[in-house]
């Protein structure tokens, strides 16, 4: 069983409803996550500080880790959930704009539903051995036209 999304959890909103949510709270150390629009997978961890959201890109490793990716030279932590994920970050001093402190809940639920194969992978042969196919190489660097965001990420 999956382990359960968090309340602070909002799905696919936009990076300007999330704006407006974080803005509505006008708390330094208000975050919510969200689905990123730009990576299919990933989500941002959005936090606010002054007026200005802050996004940091979480990812979800193949063993089911999340991280969140970090500028260059600081080492990646991985969390067993992204409950495990906020806990960590809610402690000052842990490389954030802001330590997390005011959780921006959803208001509805979100049903998710798991996605399912779009075709039958094709069955191995005997004598024939499955090589995998390499996956296509992402660039996982902010939208250098939006001044809204702050890059966390290295050039």
């Amino acid at each position: 069983m999956a382990a359960a999304l968090p309340a602070c959890y909002h799905g696919s909103i936009s990076r300007q409803e999330c704006e407006t949510l974080l803005g509505q709270k006008n708390k330094d150390g208000a975050y919510l996550i969200r689905n990123s629009e730009t990576i299919q997978g990933a989500m941002c961890l959005c936090v606010y500080k002054q007026r200005v959201v802050y996004t940091y890109r979480l990812l979800q490793s193949h063993s089911g880790h999340y991280t969140l990716v970090t500028s260059g030279g600081l080492e990646e932590t991985f969390f067993k959930s992204l409950n495990d994920l906020i806990r960590h970050y809610k402690r000052k001093n842990q490389g954030l704009a802001m330590h997390l402190r005011h959780s921006i809940k959803r208001k509805t639920a979100i049903l998710v539903h798991p996605q399912k194969p779009t075709e039958k992978p094709p069955e191995e042969e005997p004598g024939k051995m499955m090589v995998p196919v390499a996956e296509e190489d992402h660039c996982y660097e902010n939208d250098p036209d939006s001044s809204d965001y702050v890059v966390v990420i290295p050039d």
